[in-house]
């Protein structure tokens, strides 16, 4: 390969620990507090922006316009706006966003259903810190 096919190729394969990756962005898109709640949430089906955030509780109207926008823009929301008065917005999962809701769910139930274990080895350490200190 020339130099510019090496740079080409290069610029093609994902590597997630790679400083200079673009998977890392996306990653940190999906993997942010609110950017794992939306996806999750929109797995459900269609919402509407204020029906969305009131189901992801505790996320701002700024946080979640964001974090939206940079999913949509990574390709994993769809938003429809009809030009009604008012506007009507809805938002939904592309395939790719399916894709990666379904794995976060996943993830969320393996979470929940180790959280007695967590809140277990949470008081072990807190206590093994408290006698320590």
């Amino acid at each position: 390969m020339d130099g510019q096919a090496d740079a080409e190729h290069e610029a093609l394969v994902a590597d997630v620990f790679s400083a200079a990756c673009a998977s890392r962005a996306v990653l940190e898109h999906v993997t942010g507090r609110w950017g794992v709640l939306a996806l999750v949430a929109l797995n459900d089906g269609v919402f509407r922006f204020n029906a969305l955030r009131r189901r992801v509780q505790g996320v701002s109207e700024k946080m979640l316009a964001q974090t939206l926008q940079a999913l949509e823009r990574d390709g994993f929301v769809h938003r429809e706006a009809r030009p009604t008065i008012p506007p009507h917005v809805e938002y939904s999962l592309t395939p790719a966003g399916q894709r990666v809701a379904q794995r976060l769910m996943g993830l969320i139930e393996v979470l929940e259903a180790a959280v007695p274990d967590v809140v277990a080895a949470q008081a072990r350490y807190d206590a093994a810190k408290a006698a320590g200190a």
